[in-house]
């Protein structure tokens, strides 16, 4: 219910959501595949390709990574455009409406900043800004589609006052920010534009947030399932992600160094690790949401002449 207003629930935008973050994520793998076999300059112009903007090059080498690299991409933007107008169109949450259109500026910077990596020759700082975009606009594709589902348009939300501290809202905010953080840090590294040991040492830091958030979650909102079950799948893709990281450091630090190409092992392990690090990114923010929705945070109010008491946020 929106104001007194009943909420439809539109089935086919919904599920339009869900393809549009899926292909996202296959536009993530795309991107992976480009930096782990060294491909990102291969197709040397842009936002042309050989000078064309419509011919297909011969996809041999570097060249079928870096030019099935932009055909996902620019797939996904046409994707990205039409959920966006879907949505302004069928939507009366005009918060929702506003996020369609944040996706779709998203998509265009992401674009943006993919073509800048190019014309000024893979520089760290600019490629890494390319990596941590996509992955916030993969974020935003499944939050709408969080948020076009029947159970978030029918359901009426559990709300559990949260009266801990620090609250597990906040902590689910800390999770996000410290995913965004290792995110950056493993594109700097990826990039060459940082050691790996900021990337190691920030795991460590993502391990303890994450799984004090996802104790918390399981443990006192266990009765919530929209909070325990992504805060499981969270725990789950953590789990997955510490041991991907591990493989993923002893393919391209110990045993690759001295490759004179990437090898299998190092392209393989690299690019599950990138995927699963945008899917545990993804489910924090999900999680994030749920709790936000159905874990409401329980301030004190301070009353003159009164003593503190809680009221509802």
């Amino acid at each position: 219910m929106l104001k007194g207003i009943e909420i439809p629930y539109h089935r086919g935008l919904h599920r339009f959501a869900i393809f549009t973050a899926c292909a996202t994520l296959v536009l993530i793998v795309a991107g992976a595949l480009v930096t782990s076999n060294d491909a990102g300059l291969s197709v040397p112009d842009w936002p042309t390709t050989f000078g064309s903007f419509y011919k297909i090059p011969r996809m041999v080498g570097g060249i079928m990574y870096e030019h099935g690299h932009r055909m996902v991409a620019e797939f996904v933007g046409l994707l990205t455009i039409i959920l966006a107008v879907w949505t302004w169109v069928a939507e009366k949450r005009h918060w929702l409406r506003l996020l369609g259109l944040a996706a779709l500026a998203t998509v265009i910077m992401q674009g943006i900043l993919g073509g800048l990596t190019v014309l000024f020759f893979l520089p760290a700082s600019i490629s890494s800004a390319h990596a941590a975009v996509a992955q916030t606009f993969f974020c935003i594709a499944v939050a709408i589609a969080v948020f076009t589902g029947r159970r978030w348009v029918e359901e009426q939300p559990r709300n559990e006052l949260d009266q801990r501290r620090p609250a597990l809202f906040t902590l689910t905010l800390l999770s996000i920010f410290v995913l965004y953080v290792q995110l950056i840090l493993g594109a700097m590294f990826r990039h060459h534009g940082l050691s790996w040991w900021p990337h190691v040492i920030n795991a460590a830091v993502v391990a303890i947030v994450l799984s004090w958030t996802a104790v918390r979650a399981i443990s006192v909102y266990q009765q919530v399932d929209a909070v325990r079950r992504p805060a499981i799948a969270m725990l789950g893709l953590m789990v997955a992600q510490l041991c991907l990281g591990f493989l993923a450091f002893i393919t391209r630090v110990m045993w690759g160094r001295d490759a004179a190409q990437p090898e299998l092992p190092m392209v393989i392990s690299t690019v599950i690790h990138v995927a699963v690090g945008a899917l545990l990114l993804a489910t924090t923010v999900v999680l994030a949401i749920q709790v936000w929705r159905h874990v409401p945070v329980a301030f004190e109010e301070r009353v003159p002449g009164q003593d503190q008491k809680a009221v509802a946020a």
